[in-house]
């Protein structure tokens, strides 16, 4: 059964808050790394991980703008993909190990089909105008966001 949740802050999207627990850790990891790295691939992953809750939370904030959610919303996708990208690479260099990289790897895999759900109901949403003026819905896997009145 999907579950209905009110939305009244980009802080009550699935989306986000996987993504900012994920920052976290990314930025507590890469405090860990050789210095050597601290400031070349740690800084790249933090500046990636960090984007995708900043672009979440931008683009609800011009959620009004569908052209503009849908593009922020794009960001925080290819901001995913791109921590993924320095996941793989902080792996390869011996700079993250198997079981840190796997579980890194699987949250931020879930993360990506999470927010591409989500962004095709952002868009499903736009190019289909409400029927019978019916309240704004988006669904996410198990998750159906109703949009308040004045959001």
């Amino acid at each position: 059964m999907v579950e209905r949740k009110p939305v009244q802050s980009y802080r009550d999207l699935e989306v986000y808050q996987i993504s900012f627990a994920g920052a976290v850790k990314i930025h507590e990891m890469t405090m860990r790394l050789p210095r050597y790295e601290l400031y070349e691939e740690g800084s790249q992953i933090r500046r990636s991980a960090k984007s995708i809750p900043a672009n979440i939370a931008e683009g609800f904030g011009r959620r009004r703008y569908k052209n503009e959610y849908i593009h922020f919303l794009t960001i925080a996708l290819a901001s995913c993909d791109e921590t993924q990208v320095h996941l793989d690479m902080l792996h390869a260099t011996g700079n993250l190990d198997a079981a840190a990289y796997q579980s890194f790897s699987a949250q931020y895999d879930t993360l990506g089909k999470k927010l591409n759900r989500f962004l095709q109901g952002v868009i499903a949403q736009h190019i289909e105008p409400y029927r019978d003026n019916a309240t704004p819905q988006i669904q996410e896997d198990d998750i159906q966001y109703v949009l308040e009145a004045g959001n």
